[in-house]
Order: structure tokens, then sequence, then C-alpha cells
């Protein structure tokens, strides 16, 4: 494997409910080639399929009010956090853990309030982050004619390790994993359990290059050997297997 790199697309602007986000990253980067991995921020896509929410539409319920003297947000905050969660695993110290619908366990059910593009706005994940980046690699192949992965990327916490990491939540044209089962390593000894998940490997490099603040909602990751199949589905574990339920 060869040089790995990292190319921001800047210039992109404010992304609104009903933009085409693959031409929007093709009008600001014109350079696609076949095997590069498009990795787009979960709040793009939310905000192009109008996925977003008025904070004063939401009316919270009993349990919200609970959850908001808990945490210190707002019922409404809390409402649509409860909306966007299978169920709730932890509500701790000002924390809440939840499932999502899609089978994410993370805090607050993603919902995002900051960078939202206005007053009183919040964006829960989009409904179904595998078909959204089916959508963008299919457009972007219509626009360019080049064979591009897409990573739709989210940030998560990390058990007992301090500080967040993105990580993917929606994968199309590249297989989410590099599986070494089966395969000898250098002393020749078969590994059995080794299949690393590149998804996430590769959506927290890009974060590197578009950070938090930087308005920069997509990178291009060039040089990682892509292809395959998959989706982002795969990347969660079986609840039957957690060792801490």
């Amino acid at each position: 494997m060869g040089a790995i790199q990292l190319l921001p697309i800047e210039g992109i602007g404010e992304i609104k409910a009903g933009d085409d986000l693959a031409s929007l990253c093709v009008q600001a980067f014109s350079d696609f080639c076949d095997g590069d991995i498009l990795v787009v921020s979960s709040k793009a896509v939310s905000k192009a399929e109008g996925n977003v929410v008025r904070e004063s539409s939401l009316s919270p319920s009993p349990f919200a009010h609970q959850l908001a003297k808990l945490t210190g947000s707002s019922p409404q905050y809390c409402e649509l956090v409860l909306r966007e969660s299978a169920g709730i695993l932890r509500m701790a110290k000002g924390v809440v853990i939840c499932r999502t619908h899609h089978g994410f366990v993370m805090a607050n059910a993603g919902v995002d309030a900051s960078n939202t593009g206005g007053e009183g706005l919040l964006i829960p994940l989009p409904k179904d982050p595998d078909e959204s980046a089916r959508k963008i690699g299919e457009r972007l192949f219509a626009l360019t004619g080049k064979q591009v992965g897409i990573i739709i990327s989210d940030t998560f916490g990390r058990a007992w390790r301090v500080g967040q990491m993105n990580l993917a939540i929606g994968v199309w044209g590249i297989s989410p994993f590099r599986d070494y089962r089966g395969r000898p390593d250098d002393n020749g000894r078969v590994m059995h359990k080794t299949c690393i998940a590149v998804a996430d490997e590769l959506a927290a490099a890009a974060e590197l290059a578009s950070g938090k603040t930087d308005r920069v909602p997509a990178v291009v990751v060039r040089g990682y050997p892509s292809g395959g199949s998959g989706s982002a589905k795969e990347l969660l574990m079986n609840p039957a297997m957690d060792l801490f339920p």
C-alpha cells in the first residue's frame, strides 16, 4: 500500500434542503479518480435531505422534561433524542446513551445542535445512511464516470476512552472491513480474529482534514486500495454478543 492522501473539499458553503451533494462536491473538486473514497459528514447529508427539525415544533413529553433536568438540555432537544432512540441504555451523570433506530449506540441518539445552519434548529442522523451513501455514489458516477466509494461519518464517544472520533454510519462501494482471518502473520501463525474496521478508520482519518469548525463537509481519501461492497450495518455488533448489556 502506498501513501494515502486526505483531500478536503472546500468552498461548498452552507447546505440546504434539496441540495445535490454529489454535484456540490464535483463543482468544488473536479479531480475525482477511480478508487477514491468520498467521506461526507452525516450533518451535510441530513441537511441536504431536509432532515432538520425546528426545536419550537417539538412538544416535550413528561419523560423529556425529566431527561432535561438530568442533562441540562432543553426539553425539546430531549424529546427529539427520545424520538430518534429505539432504547436508552444508560442515563447517568448528565449523559444519555441511546441505541438509535439504525442500531448505533451513541450519546443523545446522534441529535446535533451545533453548526445546524440556523438558530433553534436540530439535526438528527440521516434516516438510512447506507441508502444515502448509495445515492451519492451513483450520482457521482453519473456526473464524473468515476467509481468512488462513499462513507457517511458521524462523531461517537468511545468506551473506556476520553474524547470522540468519527466513525462510519453509511457505506457504499467499498468493503467496510479488511479481513485477515485465515491468513498467516509474518511468523506463519494463522490469524483467527483480526478483522479491521477500515470504514471507521477512514472516517476517523478524514476528520483530520475536515475538522469541526472549518466548514468542510466532505473529504476525498486517495490511495487506499478500495473496492468490494458492504454496508455500515455490518459494523454493528449483535446485541446478543454484548458483554456489558
